[in-house]
């Protein structure tokens, strides 16, 4: 996503009792964002990003993927065998 637009002024607009602003439709399914997003304040402005929950599995379904894997985990004996656990 390295590809930026050029600098658009966009307007506060009065929303109840709250002010808000209007995001362009094209900027909201480039990135992705639906029904919400994070707004996080930086040192160089306001940065709004898609919530990252979405993305993230549970233990259990962490434990499935990992075990699809089926990693070979034969030399972790001898990694761990390597006396940095010793006390002396």
């Amino acid at each position: 996503m390295e590809k930026r637009t050029k600098p658009r002024q966009i307007s506060i607009v009065p929303i109840g009792n709250s002010q808000g602003i209007r995001l362009p439709k094209s900027i909201l399914q480039r990135y992705g964002f639906t029904d919400s997003l994070i707004l996080e304040e930086t040192a160089a402005g306001l940065l709004l990003r898609r919530k990252q929950e979405e993305n993230k599995l549970s233990w259990e379904n962490t434990y499935k993927e990992m075990a699809k894997e089926q990693e070979d985990w034969s030399d972790f004996d001898a990694l761990s065998a390597d006396g940095l656990e010793e006390n002396g």
